[in-house]
């Protein structure tokens, strides 16, 4: 399964069934830029257990308020569209795997 990129108007359908791990980001975001391979490698290694979705903060402001996101990269672990985890920052792939499983 590939990364989904959503919208302000997709988010709730992408997030709303089974394991999905959303990445509030920007362009400009240092942090975000070093998480995005992390991300890809999960997605490439776990996609039969978590759906990655990515949705940038700058063009859906809604979606990044709605969820208080003040931080970028902030991860937030959805499960059949309920926050479950959540964690800010650069997050090594293990961690994030760990956090996964935990939910899975």
């Amino acid at each position: 399964m590939a990364i989904v990129k959503a919208t302000d108007t997709t988010f709730n359908t992408e997030t709303g069934e089974g394991l999905v791990l959303a990445d509030f980001w920007a362009t400009w975001c240092g942090p975000c830029k070093m998480i995005a391979p992390v991300l890809e490698e999960i997605d490439a290694d776990m996609s039969d257990t978590v759906k990655i979705v990515k949705l940038d903060v700058d063009e859906n402001q809604e979606t990044a308020g709605k969820f208080g996101v003040m931080s970028i990269p902030t991860l937030l672990l959805f499960k059949d569209g309920e926050v479950v985890d959540q964690v800010v920052g650069y997050q090594p792939k293990e961690a994030l795997v760990e956090l996964i499983n935990k939910h899975a």
